[in-house]
C-alpha cells in the first residue's frame, strides 16, 4: 500500500490476548500462543538470574563537572550492555505518574471503544501486534498499541481523534519531552565517540519517533510462552518507561538472560540497530525480551527514535576516516525499515541485512 509514495508497513490482524483472558476462565493456554519445545528451553534457561544493568545520570551527563566521567559511564555501557538506566532525566514525576494511570485506563477501556482504534488491513499503527506476517506464526502473549508521533506530518489523524483529549496531550507531551532526551544522548555519544557533532545532528534533525504500548496479561501457563518475542530493536535508540513496576523485561547478556530490575520513574535506554550502524560496530544493539508472570499485569511504554524515513542511515563517515573500515551498507531509514516489518523478530537476524 502507498501513501504519500511511501511504502506503509502492516502486520496480520490479530485478536486481543487481554480479551481472551477477560471472556475465558482457562488454565490452558490456546496453541499458537504456545512456543516450540527449543523456545520454551530458552525461556527457561538463566531466567532467575538478575544483574544490575548501568546507571547513567542525566544531571551528571550536562554538568561541566561531571561530565567526563559520566560519558565514560555512557560510553562503557553501551558498548558492553547496550542498555542502561536513565536517572535524573528531568521529566517530573507527578507527570509520570499521570502517564501511567492513563496508560492503565487505556487498555481498560472496552473492546468497542479499542476496536475504533484498531490495526487496518496493510497499516501497522494502531492495536494489534507487527511483524505478524503468517496466520501459522506463533504469537506473543501481549497487547500493544502503537502510533507515529513525529514528525507531526507523519500521524495517523485517524487514531489521533479517537484519543481521550487527555491522553492525547500526555502523549504529544510525553513524546517532546522524549525527543529532547534523546537528542541530547546522540549529541553526548557524537562527543565521545568523536563522531563530528553536525553529522550526528543531521541524521536525527528530522527524528522519526513512535510509540508503543505494551499490556502483558497474567497467564496461568507463563513458561509456555513468551510476552515479547527475543529481538534487537531496528531503530536508533529506545527510551523505555516501565509503567507499573512488575518484573519481565530481560537483556541478553554473555548468553544469560539478566532481569532489568524497575527502578521507580527512571527510563531504560537501549542502543538499537541504527545506532550500532551509525557508529561502526561500536555500540552494539542487544537481544532483550519480555516474560510474563501468572498473577501481575505487566505494562510498559516505549518511544523509538530513528533518522527520518528519507535520511540515509551507515557508519558515520568521520569514525570510517579515523578506523579505515566500513561494516555496514548504506540505505535509507524506509528501506532499513521495509526490510524489518516484511519478516518475523528473530533475534539481530535483521541486521545482517547491513553487514559488509
Amino acid at each position: 500500500m502507498e501513501e504519500g509514495g511511501e511504502k506503509q508497513w502492516s502486520s496480520l490482524i490479530v485478536p486481543s490476548v487481554l480479551e481472551f483472558v477477560k471472556e475465558n476462565n482457562f488454565t490452558t493456554v490456546p496453541s499458537r500462543y504456545v512456543q516450540s519445545d527449543q523456545e520454551k528451553a530458552e525461556i527457561l534457561d538463566d531466567s532467575s538470574l538478575s544483574s544490575e544493568i548501568p546507571i547513567i545520570d542525566m544531571k551528571h551527563l550536562c554538568s561541566v563537572s561531571t561530565m567526563d566521567s559520566e560519558l565514560k559511564k555512557l560510553d562503557i555501557a553501551c558498548q558492553d550492555w547496550g542498555f542502561f538506566q536513565l536517572v535524573n532525566h528531568g521529566i517530573d514525576s507527578s507527570f509520570l505518574e499521570k502517564l501511567e494511570t492513563e496508560v492503565q485506563d487505556f487498555f481498560n477501556l472496552s473492546m468497542e471503544e479499542k476496536k475504533k482504534l484498531w490495526q487496518r488491513n496493510g497499516e501497522f499503527e494502531g492495536f494489534g501486534q507487527v511483524n505478524i506476517v503468517s496466520e501459522d506464526q506463533k504469537l506473543d502473549w501481549g497487547d500493544m498499541f502503537i502510533l507515529t508521533t513525529e514528525p507531526i506530518r507523519s500521524r495517523k489523524s485517524h487514531l489521533f481523534s479517537v484519543l481521550h483529549p487527555s491522553f492525547r496531550e500526555t502523549i504529544e507531551t510525553y513524546s517532546y519531552e522524549v525527543k529532547n532526551i534523546a537528542k541530547i544522548l546522540f549529541t553526548k555519544m557524537a562527543s565521545v565517540l568523536e563522531i563530528k557533532r553536525e553529522e550526528m545532528e543531521d541524521l536525527f534533525d528530522d527524528v522519526w519517533q513512535s510509540i508503543k504500548i505494551n499490556y502483558y496479561p497474567p497467564c496461568p501457563e507463563p513458561d509456555r510462552v513468551i510476552g515479547l518475542t527475543p529481538h534487537s530493536d531496528a531503530a536508533g535508540l529506545t527510551i523505555l518507561l516501565q509503567v507499573n513496576e512488575v518484573e519481565g523485561l530481560q537483556i541478553k547478556k554473555d548468553g544469560k538472560w539478566i532481569v532489568v530490575k524497575p527502578l521507580k520513574h527512571a527510563l531504560v535506554v537501549n542502543v538499537g540497530e541504527i545506532l550500532e550502524i551509525i557508529t561502526n560496530g561500536r555500540y552494539r544493539s542487544v537481544e532483550h525480551r519480555a516474560v510474563v508472570n501468572s498473577d501481575k499485569e505487566r505494562l510498559s511504554v516505549a518511544m523509538f527514535h530513528s533518522p527520518g524515513k528519507e535520511t540515509v542511515i551507515g557508519p558515520a563517515k568521520s569514525l570510517v576516516d579515523k578506523e579505515k573500515q566500513c561494516l555496514f551498507k548504506s540505505m535509507s531509514t524506509q528501506e532499513f525499515f521495509n526490510a524489518f516489518f516484511a519478516q518475523k523478530l528473530n533475534g539481530k537476524s535483521h541486521l545482517d541485512l547491513m553487514s559488509i
